[in-house]
């Protein structure tokens, strides 16, 4: 059960403290000479109820007045009249107390600055407690009950709810933790998620990122991932549904990617970087656990690909020589946004003797040709993602984001003699009535440019798309709300 009732401070001069800070144990003498000028003092102890000696503290050990008067520092002296606070000063500041106090010479003998302590009520290791006792449950999730005997981690995979690996078991004090990523309240319904068609919450979204081991502070990229994947335009259930290895390729861009510790230098795609595997993960879960997106099931890729579990980046927008691919999209420069892309996984492109952007786009030209099929013309779209040694040759050539495209564009388009059924010995192709024709190799804006990657190495890479428009899955761009 918790304890929502806020403890109400008396009027007078109201002080918190505990034992083992050596500031609180300096300021006793400070604390008499207040009850001895006629101060009305009430005096909290948040550790140690006989401490200050003879001084008759009140316990505050359950840390219910800490708590709801937001105290984050001892000692913290406030000033009440008629129940409300009107102001307050935290550690040891002569000119502070005395101002708050009204108290002229208060501890001449005492240095005149010292540094308080962090209050209990924000200790790491108690706070999601307190959190959960004092603030009131925000959870409208049924619960689940585990055993004493039952092991939470195998319970967990017995239940379905993991993507092959180990989950965090979402308790409520961790849920509750992850919901302070955000000012959206947790009944706020986000979208519809197929499937299954059900509707998640932030509550229900928090619950899935506390599985995939995000912190808070990444709470509102996988929020503006969920929007992203769960409408028409990217259509999640066609990505499932398909036998092709494709899934959900988060590209983040914006400041905010910096500030949560987004990899977008060397390895890149890899292991090891929490913010870009738990986010991604976090998207795939909601998927999966609200919306019965199960592989076997409505997932029926013939091979699928490690992304699946999860493809999440950023873009190096600090080193790049162009604007973020959200920005190319429409979204204001520096503002946090995130592009999702139906991929597969990412094919490497090496081309290490090119020193001028027309031989390094030729390079580029002939391994997108291939992608899918050679033959396979207008029917999916690709990422180009470009290292920076890739990038220093357009850039050292003056060439903008809208040069490389246009020049990729102007390579890739091929006689319909090379593309028909049959041509050079493949089965596969266009039928036999586009031969007199040329056709692209991608549709108009088919080929997405995003900076990434490690500063050594001439490779960039590219990620293959699956069937676009309005039969298959477009591109979508969402900013990241708060």
């Amino acid at each position: 059960m918790s304890d929502t009732s806020i403890p109400v401070l008396p009027d007078g001069l109201v002080i918190v403290v505990k034992r083992e800070c050596e500031t609180c144990r300096m300021v006793v003498p400070v604390i008499s000479q207040l009850r001895e000028s006629g101060a009305n003092v009430t005096l909290y102890v948040q550790d140690d109820p006989a401490f200050p000696d003879g001084l008759n503290a009140i316990a505050d050990t359950d840390l219910s007045v800490s708590w709801h008067h937001d105290i984050e520092t001892v000692p913290t002296v406030i000033r009440v009249a008629n129940g409300r606070e009107l102001e307050r000063t935290v550690g040891w500041r002569r000119d502070e107390w005395e101002r708050v106090a009204e108290t002229p010479g208060l501890g001449p003998e005492l240095p005149a600055f010292r540094p308080g302590c962090g209050s209990m009520s924000v200790d790491p290791d108690l706070v999601d407690q307190l959190r959960v006792r004092f603030a009131g449950s925000k959870l409208g999730a049924r619960r689940v009950e585990v055993a004493d005997l039952e092991d939470e981690f195998e319970a967990m995979f017995d239940r379905g709810w993991t993507d092959g690996l180990p989950v965090v078991p979402p308790t409520e004090q961790r849920v509750m933790r992850m919901l302070e990523g955000t000012s959206r309240q947790p009944s706020e319904m986000v979208a519809i998620v197929p499937p299954d068609l059900v509707e998640v919450t932030i509550e229900k979204i928090a619950i899935n990122a506390v599985m995939a081991g995000c912190k808070p502070e990444y709470l509102p990229w996988v929020i503006a991932g969920v929007e992203a994947v769960c409408n028409d335009t990217f259509n999640i259930h066609g990505v499932l549904a398909t036998t092709m290895p494709v899934g959900p390729v988060i590209i983040c861009s914006g400041p905010g990617t910096r500030a949560i510790g987004m990899n977008s230098g060397m390895n890149v795609f890899g292991q090891g970087n929490r913010a870009n595997l738990t986010i991604g993960r976090a998207i795939q879960l909601v998927i999966r656990n609200v919306g019965g997106g199960r592989p076997g099931e409505v997932d029926r890729a013939t091979h699928g690909n490690p992304g699946k579990i999860s493809f999440c980046f950023a873009e190096d927008e600090v080193g790049s020589p162009w604007t973020s691919l959200a920005t190319s999209r429409g979204v204001a420069a520096n503002i946090d946004a995130l592009t999702v892309f139906p991929g597969e996984g990412p094919r490497c492109v090496v081309d290490q003797l090119a020193r001028d952007p027309e031989s390094l786009t030729n390079t580029f030209a002939a391994c997108l040709r291939t992608l899918h099929n050679p033959k396979a013309v207008l029917a999916f779209d690709v990422i180009v993602v470009m290292g920076p040694e890739h990038a220093r040759v357009y850039a050292d050539a003056g060439w903008d984001r809208e040069r490389v495209l246009q020049e990729l564009h102007a390579r890739l388009e091929i006689p319909g003699e090379d593309l028909v059924r049959g041509a050079h010995g493949i089965a596969e192709g266009v039928p036999e009535r586009l031969r007199a024709m040329t056709l692209p190799k991608f549709r108009p804006g088919g080929i997405l440019l995003v900076h990434a990657g490690g500063g050594a190495g001439l490779f960039s890479a590219i990620i293959g798309g699956w069937a676009n428009g309005e039969v298959g899955s477009q591109p979508v761009t969402r900013e990241v709300r708060r």
